[in-house]
């Protein structure tokens, strides 16, 4: 795997000639990078927007290494990289000059449809099912959909994401049990349905 580029030192205020950097970076780089797809995901179903994700894991990634030192060893980094993201999102929505990012270029971010012998009626009602739930995730709360999320997309436990949002372990049991039940209601709505097919 490549190493954490020199620029990318310079940018977060580290010396490049210096060994001793060298060495916290490379800890740094062997626990972050495994943990870069699941951050982004969790970054998109936060943002709902692609180009947003992009910039929150990148900032991300840039505040967990300039705090790299504060880090205890022998802890949870998945927990506590979250947490860093989770806590980025939250002050990145609370700014008045909040930006919106506008894509330039328009890419389909529709999912290409899997090669198989099924009808294309049976496609059809997969991914309507899909979209249906994706949109009653998508209108949930943040403080639902992050739970839901982290539960049953990142496969985090239960204590991962009481650490993650620095809440207690039953609040996080009430909320994901709360969020599948909204869930589960949005998905029986037919308004829900007809949305996610629009």
């Amino acid at each position: 795997m490549k190493s954490v580029g020199s620029g990318l030192q310079r940018m977060v205020g580290f010396e490049t000639s210096s060994a001793q950097v060298r060495q916290p970076l490379a800890g740094f780089e062997e626990l972050a990078m495994p943990q870069f797809d699941s951050l982004y995901n969790f970054a998109r179903w936060l943002a709902q927007n692609s180009n947003d994700a992009e910039d929150l894991v990148q900032e991300t990634y840039l505040k967990a290494l300039r705090s790299f030192g504060s880090f205890q060893q022998g802890t949870n980094f998945r927990a506590w990289i979250f947490r860093i993201l989770r806590n980025t999102f939250l002050s990145s929505r609370s700014r008045p000059d909040r930006r919106m990012t506008v894509a330039i270029d328009s890419e389909d971010e529709s999912p290409a449809l899997p090669r198989t012998f099924a009808t294309p009626e049976s496609l059809l009602i997969e991914r309507s099912n899909n979209d249906a739930v994706r949109c009653a995730i998508a209108q949930l709360p943040v403080i639902f959909r992050e739970v839901i999320l982290l539960c049953d997309v990142e496969e985090a436990s239960y204590r991962e994401i009481a650490e993650i949002l620095s809440i207690p372990t039953g609040t996080v049991m009430s909320r994901l049990a709360r969020a599948r039940k909204a869930v589960c209601e949005a998905v029986r709505n037919p308004e829900i349905f007809h949305q996610a097919k629009v």
